[in-house]
């Protein structure tokens, strides 16, 4: 049962970063809200130089995989992400912004290996900074009014990467905090798949809602 979950993870998080990456270039615009884009990336950066520190396996290279698939991604942050922002927002503040996220989601990570140590700092940051990712999911759809830079693949797979291992160390090993943080993970992403859901079945759908709302 455990290398079936762990195996499910990792394969689910593979498809939302492939996905990703993919559906960016498309849309030309980016597929992962920032702070996300920048915890999920100082979270393997960090825990894939320690593993080749103290001790390689497997997992190392999947954390690298991982930050190298999230620097394509960060790719189109930078690329096309000015575009999101209002005009007073100049190419030089947007940079120093996006640097200032990926400085303090560093600070974040390295604060929790001090405090817990690797094994629980890995799993207690994931969870946590998958809450706020599942959440930030959410809003990025209903701010941009409709699925660009989104797909019902980067969804689903992100629900199954995110409960795969709620499973594995909330339920099977016990620990109330990470099932906890799974179930509100879990909750968001099923807000987050069904939203995508409707508006690929109603393309216009906030456009229609709010003419409707104003007749």
């Amino acid at each position: 049962m455990v290398p079936v979950l762990i195996v499910i993870s990792g394969l689910a998080w593979t498809i939302v970063y492939a996905e990703s990456i993919r559906i960016g270039f498309r849309d030309k615009t980016y597929a992962m809200p920032i702070a996300a884009l920048a915890l999920n990336f100082a979270w393997e950066s960090t825990y894939a130089v320690h593993d080749l520190v103290t001790a390689v396996s497997i997992q190392t290279f999947v954390f690298l995989t991982w930050a190298l698939a999230d620097l394509a991604i960060l790719f189109t942050f930078f690329k096309f992400g000015r575009a999101e922002l209002p005009s007073f927002v100049t190419r030089r503040m947007f940079a120093a912004w996006g640097m200032l996220i990926f400085g303090v989601s560093y600070a974040v990570q390295w604060l929790f290996l001090a405090k817990f140590g690797a094994p629980d700092a890995s799993r207690y940051s994931s969870f946590l900074q998958n809450a706020l990712m599942s959440g930030l999911f959410v809003q990025m759809v209903i701010a941009r009014r409709g699925l660009r830079g989104q797909t019902l693949t980067i969804a689903i797979a992100k629900w199954l990467g995110t409960l795969a291992p709620t499973v594995l160390f909330g339920v099977i090993e016990g620990s109330r905090f990470i099932f906890g943080l799974g179930i509100i993970c879990c909750v968001f992403d099923l807000v987050y798949i069904g939203l995508v859901l409707w508006f690929q079945k109603r393309p216009d759908g906030f456009t229609a809602a709010e003419a409707g709302a104003s007749d």
